[in-house]
């Protein structure tokens, strides 16, 4: 069988030709066949029509159901919240004990302190009066394992200092307070160390003996190590628990322009508690080193040559009470320091010459051997400093 092109390409006179030789009937056919094509065609048309609006339709229903279940559940929250606002003014009211403030009306409000400051210094007596004034100071605040998780600490390594909010928590009076917390018997004026017993509002002072035992300090940040933020700097004693940690914000917490009666003035010839000289004597030495093969492993600091200048540097100030430094005396006085468990013994040889004499290990003192973690395992990163 021959194949032939042409007979399967379009040829308009073909067709025509064709079309012509067909008979009536055929032509008859034919036409309605294209008319039945035609009418096909649109059916399917209006099918697809049809189902595109109803589909339409449906997602619009399903638009206004979902629009009107977002306004059911939006309401639903503003309820909640109107009730749990209520809720908890009702329970600060009932805290409160139905005490309404705008009324001038005394209340209390309970906290509970966020974590626990493990500090070089021992006692509240060496303690610095003021932050930074003892550079070598070094303190961990370990965070409470209840309800305070580590990861509270996160960033604040980006800040080169903090601010802590504490508790006086050794103050002699503050069994009393908590007794009285409407303050009707506190002293309205303290004496001043540097003032030598002038007297001044306890407003105008950073006595620790307050109306609210709370204290505020700044203190450089040194590292975090899990749940233990390392600090130096810091003028808090070994135990202070901490009620707040804030970043220092130099562009808004530091006032150049800010002024202070001469008498605050720390350093220089109107120092009038800064200490001409501190010297050691070989039996210190000695001493110390026997003390650092006990307890040195437990210390924040690394070596006994960095407790000395920690002991120097406190010492250059004149750490004694007012009492101690008005007090007469006749012949020689041994005075007491204990630092990272530490009992330092010195005395003045004249007026501001300190000379340490003596180093031994204080054995009512236990935290030392007992703190939260092994301080050798970040120590370290008090070097950077």
């Amino acid at each position: 069988m021959c194949f032939h092109p042409q007979a399967y390409s379009w040829n308009s006179t073909y067709y025509v030709q064709a079309f012509k030789n067909m008979d009536i009937a055929n032509t008859s056919k034919f036409l309605w066949a294209i008319v039945a094509a035609i009418s096909f065609s649109g059916l399917l048309s209006l099918q697809s029509l049809y189902f595109l609006m109803w589909k339409w339709r449906s997602t619009k229903s399903h638009i206004v159901e979902l629009e009107a279940a977002l306004a059911i559940a939006l309401k639903q929250r503003a309820a909640e919240r109107t009730g749990r606002i209520r809720a908890q003014r009702e329970l600060r009211q009932a805290l409160l004990g139905g005490k309404n403030l705008k009324e001038g009306n005394v209340v209390a409000y309970p906290m509970t302190p966020i974590g626990t400051v493990r500090s070089c210094f021992s006692t509240r007596n060496g303690t610095p009066r003021q932050p930074m004034l003892v550079s070598l100071a070094r303190a961990s605040l370990v965070l409470s394992s209840k309800g305070v998780p580590a990861e509270s600490l996160d960033g604040l390594l980006k800040y080169s200092h903090c601010w802590l909010l504490y508790v006086f928590h050794e103050n002699t009076d503050l069994p009393s307070l908590w007794k009285q917390p409407a303050h009707k018997d506190f002293k309205a004026k303290v004496r001043v160390p540097r003032l030598e017993g002038g007297k001044l509002g306890v407003f105008a002072t950073r006595t620790p003996h307050r109306p609210c035992p709370i204290g505020l300090t700044v203190a450089k940040v040194e590292g975090i190590k899990g749940a233990t933020l390392l600090l130096s700097g810091a003028d808090l004693v070994d135990g202070t628990p901490v009620l707040d940690i804030k970043p220092y914000l130099p562009y808004c917490d530091s006032v150049p322009e800010s002024s202070a009666p001469s008498w605050v003035q720390a350093g220089g010839e109107d120092d009038v508690i800064a200490m001409a000289s501190v010297s050691f004597t070989e039996n210190f030495a000695t001493e110390l080193a026997k003390c650092w093969d006990v307890m040195g492993k437990n210390s924040l600091y690394s070596s006994q040559v960095e407790i000395q200048s920690l002991v120097e540097q406190v010492l250059s100030r004149d750490i004694r009470s007012l009492n101690q430094r008005q007090r007469p005396h006749n012949g020689k006085v041994v005075y007491h320091l204990i630092l990272e468990g530490i009992n330092v013994s010195y005395s003045l040889e004249q007026e501001g010459v300190v000379v340490v004499e003596g180093a031994a290990l204080d054995c009512s003192f236990k935290h030392i051997c007992s703190r939260d973690t092994d301080p050798r395992s970040w120590r370290h990163l008090f070097h950077k400093s």
